[in-house]
């Protein structure tokens, strides 16, 4: 593929003036909810007479179609943001790897830097955790804004340096573009039955196979659920390095557990499960946790980042790793029809103090006009 930018068509010019220009950036290693929320902000700015350029992995253009949402596209590629940088007015990366990578193509140019600090995974030990934190540190003093998706990711921020850090929560986005997701409203009861799921409950995870996650204490959990009568079914929707070694476990311990793979059709699956389950060990704003707060289904997950703030009173909270925790929490809610149904109603309730897709593009815009604001004195 051309290391060159795909044109778009370009937006009207806003009030008389010209376009703003800013230039979106993700890692190499961008993530689900990061590349959505840039879609969707990618489609309100465009929709405002914003010039937005996308700089990520070719596979992500693949995926999300950002220059279908009203974008240009640019490859990943040091020298191509390097050069899509110096055409823009402001640049926004989302990450603390795409905020370094950002900062290293501005250095020596005065374009204000705005980092989405969305998070790239709990914290690591040692010496792998020193050089993170150095890397915070170098992000957060080299942006002009760092936007936190909750509050303990603000005081994170501000603890790792940061000039002004503010509160951003960023609204929920179907981690798959509506085109290529299938049918929103698929049958329940035939998604349970082609899981194997007619006569028995339905339990639900979603995510990538990776450590933080906490597969591992949620299959300990799934140990003890053998007990339970009806035997509930454990689905796992996600792919990662940890396939093997879960699907060893799973085996070897007759679990009542299925690894699904990544499925284009999760959202249609969690709305046919009695309960969704989120066992990580540190979460920011837990894509599955908002999608099941929305559509009714009652959620159990792990105390932990920006999840109680995330979900209220929406959700059962239990300590991360603990494995009798989460199993006794799950159990209890199969065993009690009428909490489920009050959880669904509060997880509903509590959806709807959330930002819509405008709200989220109205109050990154009203950052952008800020720092053009402050260069223009």
């Amino acid at each position: 593929m051309s290391s060159s930018p795909v044109s778009a068509s370009p937006p009207a010019q806003p009030y008389g003036r010209p376009p703003l220009r800013t230039v979106q950036v993700l890692g190499g290693a961008a993530g689900v909810g990061s590349s959505a929320h840039v879609r969707s902000l990618t489609t309100g700015l465009a929709a405002r007479g914003v010039r937005v350029t996308v700089c990520a992995p070719v596979e992500a253009e693949g995926e999300y179609d950002f220059t279908g949402a009203g974008a240009q596209f640019a490859p990943d590629a040091v020298g191509v943001l390097r050069a899509a940088c110096a055409g823009a007015d402001v640049v926004h990366a989302h990450g603390v790897r795409a905020g370094l990578r950002a900062a290293l193509a501005l250095r020596g140019r005065r374009v204000p830097l705005v980092v989405s600090w969305h998070g790239d995974g709990p914290e690591a030990a040692g010496a792998l955790g020193r050089l993170s934190r150095m890397l915070e540190r170098h992000v957060a003093r080299a942006a002009a804004v760092v936007l936190g998706a909750s509050s303990d990711q603000v005081d994170l921020a501000r603890l790792r340096g940061a000039r002004d850090a503010r509160l951003a929560p960023v609204a929920a986005v179907a981690a798959v573009p509506a085109a290529a997701a299938g049918r929103a409203d698929a049958d329940p009861g035939k998604a349970r039955a082609e899981l194997g799921a007619v006569a028995r409950p339905l339990l639900i995870a979603v995510g990538s196979l990776v450590p933080h996650r906490g597969y591992s204490v949620l299959l300990d959990a799934a140990r003890e659920w053998r007990t339970l009568d009806p035997l509930p079914l454990l689905v796992i929707a996600g792919e990662g390095p940890l396939r093997a070694e879960l699907s060893r476990r799973i085996q070897a311990e007759a679990l009542p557990v299925r690894l699904l793979g990544r499925r284009r059709d999760a959202a249609q699956l969690l709305a046919a499960a009695d309960v969704a389950v989120l066992p990580s060990r540190w979460e920011e704003r837990a894509l599955l946790a908002q999608e099941a707060l929305r559509v009714g289904v009652p959620l159990v997950a792990t105390a932990v980042g920006g999840v109680p703030e995330l979900v209220g009173e929406g959700a059962v909270l239990v300590p991360p790793g603990d494995a009798g925790a989460l199993a006794s929490a799950v159990a209890g809610l199969l065993a009690d029809p009428d909490r489920r149904a009050e959880l669904a109603a509060a997880g509903r309730v509590q959806a709807a103090t959330w930002p819509s897709e405008d709200d989220t593009v109205a109050q990154v815009l009203s950052v952008y006009d800020e720092l053009m604001e402050r260069a223009r004195r």
